[in-house]
C-alpha cells in the first residue's frame, strides 16, 4: 500500500514545481521593446467672429488676439478659417495678420464636420496636439514576486518616452515624422564645431584667485598662490 502512494506523490512534484514557478512570474515586459509608447491626442478650439462688409466687425481682431494669447498659441498649433459663404476675404487677411504675430500661418480647412457657421460669421479653429504616455509610471513589477524569466521591469520605457513626449516641439512629428531638406549645406552642419575650435581656451593662465578674507572684494593674485 505504501508504494502506490509514494509513486503518486512523486508524480505530483513536477506539477507543484511548475505552479510554484508560475507564481514567481513577474509582471514585467518580455521584450526590450517597451509597451509604453507615446500617444498623440488632438484637441480643437473654435472661436466665431462677426464680420461686416467682408471684414471683421469692430474690436473682433482684439478679441481674436486675446483668445490666441490665452491659448498660448505657438509652434505646433494649426490655425484654419471656416467661411462657408466666402464673403469675408478682408476678414481672412485680418485673421492672418493676428495669427502671424504668433509665428503661424493660416492652414487649409479640414473636412471635419462641425456645427454650421452662422451668417455674417467666420470661425477660427485652432487644432492642438498633445503627446503623453498612458499607464506611466508603472510599478506593478516592483510589488510582484521574484521574476525568474528575465523580463524587463514594467516601468521600462516610461522615462525615455515620457521625456520624449514632453519635449517634442510638435507632437505630430511623432506620428508622421519630418521630411529632411532636399539639399544639405556642409558649412551649416559644421558651424557649431568650427565655433568651438575657434574659441579662445579658457585655461590660458592669469586666473584670479578670490581672497576669502576680503569679504567678497576683488582678486588678490593671478597665477600664483592666494595672498
Amino acid at each position: 500500500m505504501s508504494r502506490p502512494m509514494r509513486r503518486a506523490s512523486l508524480s505530483l512534484m513536477p506539477l507543484g514545481l511548475m505552479l510554484m514557478t508560475g507564481g514567481c512570474m513577474g509582471t514585467g515586459q518580455p521584450q526590450l521593446e517597451t509597451r509604453h509608447q507615446p500617444v498623440v491626442g488632438r484637441t480643437d478650439y473654435a472661436l466665431d467672429l462677426a464680420v461686416s462688409g467682408g471684414r471683421l466687425a469692430a474690436d473682433e481682431d482684439r478679441r481674436l488676439d486675446g483668445w490666441a494669447h490665452n491659448l498660448r498659441l505657438g509652434y505646433g498649433d494649426r490655425v484654419t478659417v471656416e467661411d462657408p459663404a466666402g464673403d469675408a476675404p478682408g476678414a481672412y487677411r485680418e485673421v492672418a495678420e493676428v495669427v502671424g504675430r504668433y509665428g503661424l500661418l493660416i492652414g487649409q480647412t479640414s473636412g471635419i464636420t462641425r456645427s454650421p457657421v452662422a451668417p455674417d460669421t467666420i470661425r477660427i479653429v485652432v487644432t492642438r496636439a498633445r503627446a503623453s504616455v498612458p499607464g506611466c509610471p508603472d510599478a506593478s513589477s516592483d510589488a510582484a514576486p521574484a521574476d525568474w524569466s528575465g523580463q524587463t521591469a514594467s516601468n521600462h520605457g516610461c522615462a525615455v518616452n515620457g521625456n520624449l513626449a514632453a519635449m517634442v516641439a510638435n507632437p505630430n512629428d511623432l506620428v508622421r515624422g519630418v521630411d529632411g531638406p532636399a539639399t544639405a549645406d556642409p558649412a551649416m552642419g559644421s558651424r557649431a564645431v568650427n565655433a568651438l575650435r575657434a574659441a579662445a581656451p579658457t585655461g590660458n593662465g592669469g586666473t584670479a584667485l578670490r581672497n576669502a578674507s576680503a569679504g567678497g572684494g576683488g582678486a588678490s593674485a593671478s597665477g600664483g598662490g592666494a595672498q
